[in-house]
């Protein structure tokens, strides 16, 4: 008979998604993270997360011996979740340079499980799919592989994460999680798990197709409110007025819904979009918002560079082998991700314009900023600039000299997140 008391978790992935999930479950279920970087596992071992998302206190305790909970284990060898009975999928679900959603990753994962699972098993994904993925792209794989028939020897279950990478407030379990399953009775029990956990409760959804559209809309929804807004600061530097000055007035009616222009990237806005769309498309309809949101928003950093090119040309500045520092590349403020980030094509469009440019976030990791993007970031801030772009907004920045860091008295500050003192900056998004 299946209970939560003999439930035995297998984490797939121990990414920004993985990690808080498999120490949450940790405190109530016997729990296997598994992940195929031998390195992040070694350093999850000994107490170490690169992405900072993890209570390392909680952390230290879940894989100490004699610590208070001890139920926690980090491994990069597949056998060795052969006990487990659940398997939660946590592995990215990225765009390829077509912005057709690759599904790479996921599908390995299930190739892997596959190999492994048993009757009676439960398969549970929460990286962010279309709707339907789950049931028509992952299950054909996961039977092909086990030889077992989906809903009569395996069952599989869909949560979206809801992780927000940085944030040390709305975390996993202050987050109200989706929950769905392939029968009723599989989804009564997935929905009973995760509410063993999260405090704010469960929201049981009717099948897995809701689940995952749930999930695309919700990112989708952003992103489209992000590109009005972005669209206006397009039209407003026209009109030579500052965005946020409308942005607040407007704001002083009460259902006015306050969105900031700025640059969109990131594991799920950027990207989240494009897998609703595909999805749209393979059904034979072309999303008009949707699209057109995203291409906004793709274009924000070209325009920012070639406004910083113009406002420097204004100001009497050769372009050819001028000196310009931009300010922040992960793709939030205070957090260490860099994935899809957006500040990148500020560099490559400045870079194109004959610039030299320095970049320095002291949260991103050098060694990763290199292998993804080919940019090397300066280990401290030294040197004049000509022009000055504040790409994100750390905390670190707020206190920067910036009358140190300019050139000359017609150096450039633009301001992308209306996050410095406007009587310093030329401009701002």
């Amino acid at each position: 008979m299946r209970t939560l008391s003999n439930t035995k978790i297998a984490i797939i992935g121990l990414g920004y998604v993985g990690l808080p999930l498999a120490i949450e479950f940790s405190t109530k279920y016997e729990v296997v993270g598994f992940d195929i970087n031998a390195q992040r596992v070694t350093q999850l071992s000994r107490g170490i997360d690169i992405t900072k998302e993890a209570d390392l206190l909680r952390l230290k305790n879940a894989i100490t011996p004699d610590g208070y909970n001890a139920r926690l284990r980090f491994i990069d060898d597949l056998s060795l979740l052969r006990d487990c009975n659940v398997f939660i999928v946590t592995v990215p679900t990225p765009i390829d340079q077509f912005k057709a959603p690759n599904l790479a990753p996921l599908l390995i994962a299930s190739e892997m499980i596959g190999s492994i699972l048993k009757k009676e098993d439960i398969v549970i994904y929460e990286s962010t799919v279309y709707p339907g993925c789950t049931e028509e792209d992952c299950v054909p794989v996961l039977e092909n592989r086990s030889g077992l028939k989906f809903n009569k020897d395996f069952f599989c279950g869909y949560s979206p994460e809801r992780i927000n990478p940085g944030d040390k407030v709305n975390t996993l379990t202050k987050i109200k999680k989706v929950t769905s399953g392939s029968t009723p009775e599989i989804a009564e029990f997935v929905d009973q798990l995760y509410k063993s956990i999260i405090i704010s409760g469960t929201h049981k959804a009717p099948s897995i197709k809701v689940a995952e559209a749930s999930k695309s809309i919700e990112n989708a929804q952003r992103d489209v409110n992000i590109s009005f807004v972005n669209e206006l600061a397009l039209i407003f530097d026209k009109m030579g007025i500052d965005t946020n000055d409308v942005l607040e007035a407007a704001a002083t009616k009460w259902n006015f819904l306050k969105f900031s222009p700025g640059l969109v990237g990131g594991h799920c806005i950027g990207v989240d979009p494009y897998y609703l769309a595909h999805k749209a498309q393979s059904l034979g309809y072309h999303p008009e918002v949707i699209l057109s949101g995203r291409r906004v928003n793709d274009n924000m950093g070209m325009f920012i560079a070639n406004k910083v090119v113009k406002l420097m040309i204004n100001h009497g500045q050769a372009i050819k082998n001028a000196r310009a520092l931009i300010l922040g590349v992960t793709f939030k403020e205070n957090c260490p991700d860099i994935r899809n980030s957006r500040v990148v094509d500020i560099y490559n469009e400045l870079e194109q314009f004959g610039i030299n440019v320095d970049v320095f976030d002291p949260h991103a990791n050098s060694q990763e900023v290199l292998d993804e993007y080919g940019i090397v970031l300066s280990k401290q801030l030294e040197g004049k600039y000509d022009s000055i772009i504040l790409a994100v907004g750390h905390s670190e920045f707020l206190h920067l000299d910036y009358l140190q860091l300019k050139a000359r008295e017609e150096t450039i500050i633009f301001d992308t997140k209306a996050f410095l003192d406007r009587n310093i900056v030329d401009a701002r998004l």
